[in-house]
């Protein structure tokens, strides 16, 4: 025992010496030693075959463990195989030797593969949602019910992309958005004709009227309608359902229902039961009247109007219960403002209803109390501007909108465009839709907002398009040739010009047409009321818009306003569209004066070869015997070929005062190239005077035929006074009888003229003119000649080969 416990470290002798103090205290434990031993040797056993598992275990784990990692290695072998496999298969599909460099290049390849698949994706979902649009369509009139289900197939398609793009990260928004509004153009046109449909049963019904017919036929007609438009709207009934959850949804206006009928049915109730009133109740009400003394009887003073104002309460609460549904619906916004100012007309023409007898305003409406209490206006101006723009956009869109329109107006007006008659039936709808409101602010922010921006706009469209004008042939002039700019020469250049003076014309003439409207002369007079009434005042005149903001857009006579305030109340001389007339009528008169200068410089390039022409001295003297006119200069021919052609479209465009102003500075600036170029620069025998008064009498028949009837006859000849009397001197008879009178007179033959000439010779006309001014001046007035100084007539004279040698 003693060699036993040797061995044990002291901690561990330490723990025997305990243990066995503990386990023997007394003398009778020695008694039990036998079983402790026992006990001892029991634990032993079984603590070595723990450790025997033990090692077993460990020993097992090693191997694993071992196996493992040679797994593992054997797994990063083949790998690295793998790779270097993939890596010289990646080199020789890029044809690269970097491996880098090729898996780039392959990932690329991929990139394209996947963008490829993606956009045929787009095109076949594209494909997909206008063939569903086109099935709709193809069916809405034979067989509507097999509308909805393309329809519905459609729209689903749109919910799908809303709802995957938040997951896309907005990849497709045009593809979304085009496919959007495919659908809802659908859904209108869709709508549209099932309401229309609905609405012809209905009228067939007498609906709502209290004649109302049902017979079977009908009644299965209008459930037929009525399923239509229900079916059209439940695709957007189970969108609302599973978006709102069924928590605190408003219940949804149903399409078969929709305002205008709750309208009607209400106009129906006072037109079939206001009689009613009349004679029953307005004998009560006289009665009361008179016995509830002054202070009181204007309550009862008509009972159709107490009808109606018991009735419009429940009107407003139901619009106003629909009006929260209808900013994501812009159309039925603007139809239910536009049948809101439908009924209140209907009330106040036919009821001629007024709540207040004693009141001096009109009945402001119910549109007023949902544009102006309820705060809705704004938000249908927006709307009403945005179809006006949209419409507008179409419009000037349209391919022949920059055409000239020949049939639109009288034939002795200007031809306006086909666009610029577009706008302004646009802008005349607008004004019948904003007439009815009782606001005059309202109607003020209606024609600035809407109409007077879309005049500005079409303004820059024609003022960009004459600029343009203008640097294409200043553009030509230095550098191009030849088909480009053929777009900008000649008659083609003309037309370019025309289209914006015809246009500006006669939006500026509509416009001058309008400011006498009744309509809008009340809109000033009112407008300068409110000036007057709020000078020195500093508060706006209508609504944000202060006195200059409104005359900015309007007319400056509006600040005059205020300073005729003192003047007995009389309104100041202007018009709403000053400010805008005047700059249609500033473009209108910088485009004649573009056409004007055009044609002059077309004509004048065209005489260049005429007044190259050396050899008025040399013509020959035309036969005795000959009596019909000379023919015109050849070199004459490019000039009366553009004369005819150009004026003959001016005349064919323009209107006849324009017409006569831009010929006449045409005609004058003839007359001026003629006198410098031709006149003043050669000298003439008799038969190069006679040739040049026969080419200049081509060139005015040549205008006046072309003018039509828009000018008077000789009207040429007439604005060429000038040329005409230098013409008349230089082409005087040198062949003068030799038994002249003191006068002058001669009667001899002359060969020009063929046979006896009456006038005063040349050689007669030469000494008087050649005396002194007295002298001059009567020879001049004895021939005719008005416009001609005494020095212009010696230079015309001095050109006669005769008088100069």
């Amino acid at each position: 025992m003693a060699s036993s416990t040797s061995t044990l470290s002291p901690h561990e002798r330490t723990r025997v010496e305990d243990y066995l103090n503990d386990k023997i205290q007394v003398s009778a434990d020695f008694e039990s030693l036998d079983s402790l031993l026992s006990s001892l040797r029991a634990q032993h056993d079984l603590q070595r075959k723990q450790l025997a598992e033990a090692q077993e275990v460990l020993s097992n784990a090693t191997k694993a463990s071992n196996d493992h990692v040679e797994a593992t290695r054997k797994r990063a072998e083949a790998f690295k195989e793998q790779q270097a496999d993939i890596d010289r298969r990646l080199k020789t599909i890029t044809k690269s030797d970097a491996s880098d460099e090729a898996a780039k290049r392959f990932e690329e390849g991929i990139e394209k593969l996947r963008r490829l698949e993606i956009s045929r994706g787009y095109v076949t979902l594209l494909k997909e949602a206008e063939e569903l649009s086109k099935e709709a369509l193809k069916n809405i009139q034979s067989a509507p019910q097999l509308a909805i289900a393309p329809y519905t197939r459609l729209r689903n398609i749109v919910q799908l992309l809303v709802e995957a793009q938040p997951a896309a990260e907005g990849a497709a928004p045009h593809l979304v958005d085009y496919v959007g509004k495919l659908a809802s153009a659908l859904r209108e046109q869709l709508k549209g004709d099932f309401t229309r449909r609905l609405q012809g049963t209905l009228e067939q019904m007498k609906w709502p009227s209290k004649e109302l017919q049902f017979p079977e036929d009908l009644k299965s007609q209008w459930k037929t309608n009525v399923e239509l438009l229900l079916d059209l709207q439940t695709p957007e009934l189970k969108s609302r359902n599973v978006t709102a959850n069924h928590q605190n949804v408003e219940p949804p206006i149903l399409l078969p229902l929709e305002p205008e009928y709750f309208l009607s049915h209400v106009l129906d109730l006072i037109n079939n039961f206001g009689g009613f009133f009349i004679s029953s109740l307005q004998p009560v009400f006289d009665e009361k009247a008179q016995a509830v003394g002054s202070d009181l009887e204007w309550n009862f003073n008509d009972a159709s109007h107490a009808y109606i104002t018991a009735i419009l309460p429940m009107l407003r609460q139901k619009i106003t219960s629909f009006l929260p549904q209808i900013p994501e619906h812009p159309q039925l916004l603007s139809h239910l403002v536009h049948e809101l100012m439908t009924f209140d007309n209907d009330i106040r023409e036919s009821w001629n209803y007024l709540p207040d007898p004693y009141s001096d305003d009109n009945w402001k409406g119910i549109t007023w109390d949902i544009l102006t209490k309820e705060g809705w206006f704004d938000c249908w101006l927006q709307v009403e501007k945005d179809f006006a723009l949209a419409r507008y956009k179409d419009i000037v869109d349209t391919p022949d909108s920059g055409h000239i329109d020949y049939d639109g107006v009288e034939f002795s007006a200007t031809k306006p465009t086909k666009a610029a008659i577009r706008v302004n039936d646009l802008l005349e709808t607008i004004t019948e839709r904003y007439q009815p409101l009782s606001s005059f602010s309202q109607k003020l922010r209606f024609l600035i907002d809407i109409q007077i921006t879309i005049f500005d706009q079409f303004h820059e469209r024609l003022h960009s398009a004459l600029e343009a004008y203008l640097a294409m042939t200043s553009t030509i002039g230095r550098t191009v040739q030849g088909t480009d700019g053929a777009s900008v020469e000649g008659v083609a250049g003309l037309e370019r010009l025309c289209r914006v003076f015809g246009s500006a014309e006669y939006l500026e003439k509509k416009m001058e047409d309008w400011s006498n409207e009744v309509f809008f002369v009340e809109l000033w007079s009112e407008l300068q009321e409110r000036v007057r009434q709020n000078h020195d005042g500093g508060k706006n005149v209508a609504g944000s818009m202060s006195v200059a903001d409104v005359a900015s857009k309007t007319s400056p006579a509006v600040n005059n306003g205020s300073e005729d305030s003192g003047n007995n109340g009389t309104t100041s001389d202007g018009a709403l569209f000053d400010e805008t007339a005047s700059a249609y009528r500033r473009l209108r008169l910088r485009s004649e004066s573009i056409i004007t200068s055009t044609l002059t410089s077309n004509v004048r390039s065209a005489l260049k070869p005429y007044s190259r022409v050396s050899t008025w001295t040399t013509i020959s003297v035309p036969s005795t015997s000959s009596t019909g006119p000379v023919p015109p200069s050849s070199d004459l021919t490019p000039a009366m070929r553009t004369l005819s052609t150009e004026i003959s479209f001016l005349s064919r465009t323009l209107g006849i005062a324009p017409l006569r102003r831009i010929i006449r500075q045409v005609l004058l600036a003839i007359q001026t190239y003629l006198w410098g170029t031709i006149l003043m620069k050669n000298t003439f025998s008799a038969a190069g005077a006679a040739q040049l008064i026969s080419d200049v009498d081509h060139l005015c028949n040549v205008v006046d035929v072309a003018l039509g009837p828009a000018t008077p006859t000789g009207g040429s000849a007439k604005v060429l006074q000038k040329l005409s009397e230098g013409l008349l001197l230089l082409g005087l008879s040198a062949y003068a009888s030799q038994h002249e009178d003191e006068s002058g007179f001669s009667n001899a033959h002359d060969p020009l003229g063929g046979g006896t000439d009456p006038a005063l010779g040349l050689w007669a006309v030469e000494k008087r003119l050649f005396k002194d001014n007295e002298s001059a001046r009567e020879v001049l007035t004895e021939l005719g000649v008005e416009t001609l100084a005494e020095s212009e007539a010696r230079s015309v004279l001095e050109r006669r080969a005769e008088i100069g040698n």
